[in-house]
């Protein structure tokens, strides 16, 4: 590691970092030259062990212990400030060990994420930074082979949805489709049902689906409130519900995910 200890907030070497509240990281897209932020030790170490590269790390002096391990004979910089320049600089407290803006690497072809996978969950036009890590999370703790983004999907490495999949979003293989119909029909000529969760009164419920399911299978999900576009809602082969109780309609999205994950592949 090449270590430089800075005091001031205004440094030019710490302009990655500067104002990543959420709200910014919502309005604007992530820093000249293809970054993004990971946040924590846990999740750089798994970032660089998927092979991503970080272009520099901001931490304070009682975290570099820990990032040595990580970082060891990278020759990545990693600038050392106190805990209120930290604050400072990004907008919000810093508490989680260090902070890595890394070089966002190039995401691979749809066929490519597809090959060799069975189970595939599909998000459409979520919103939620949490939501799209929390569900990375789902697919990796349960075991589906990838997740396929639909356009308009949030991004996977704003720091927010790194941070809530503890990393998983480089653990899983994921893409984006660069247009939903097409995709969709590719998913199928690549052998996937397109499984639609929705609610529909023609629904199979979902226990019967997995019960009765055969070959590969991509399980669309589709943005919070709304659900599932028309375009996907058209291209299913078959939509399937989750049955509730208690006047409650439906799940969070990425609940949803993870109990239909949970019934498909156990």
């Amino acid at each position: 590691m090449h270590i430089a200890h800075i005091d001031d907030a205004s440094d030019p070497r710490l302009r990655d970092y500067r104002n990543l509240t959420d709200t910014a990281l919502r309005r604007v897209q992530e820093p000249a030259g293809g970054l993004y932020i990971a946040e924590s030790a846990k999740v750089i170490e798994r970032a660089v062990a998927a092979g991503h590269v970080p272009r520099s790390v901001l931490t304070q002096e009682r975290w570099l212990p820990g990032l040595e391990r990580v970082l060891a004979d990278d020759g990545t910089a990693v600038y050392v400030v106190p805990d209120s320049v930290a604050e400072q600089v990004t907008g919000f407290a810093v508490h989680r060990g260090a902070l890595a803006s890394m070089h966002r690497p190039t995401l691979p072809s749809l066929s490519d994420t597809l090959e060799g996978a069975r189970v595939v969950l599909v998000l459409e036009d979520l919103i939620e930074h949490q939501n799209v890590g929390a569900a990375f999370r789902a697919a990796a703790g349960l075991g589906a082979d990838a997740v396929v983004l639909a356009p308009r999907c949030a991004d996977p490495l704003y720091r927010r949805s790194v941070k809530v999949s503890m990393g998983t979003v480089f653990q899983v293989p994921w893409t984006r489709m660069h247009d939903l119909e097409a995709g969709l029909a590719e998913l199928r000529d690549a052998g996937f049902e397109l499984a639609a969760l929705a609610l529909d009164d023609a629904a199979v419920p979902l226990g019967d689906y997995a019960a009765g399911r055969q070959g590969a299978v991509a399980l669309m999900l589709g943005t919070e409130g709304d659900g599932l576009s028309r375009t996907a809602l058209d291209a299913a082969d078959v939509t399937v519900t989750i049955p509730m109780h208690g006047g409650v309609d439906s799940l969070n999205v990425a609940s949803a995910a993870a109990v239909a994950l949970w019934a498909l592949i156990e």
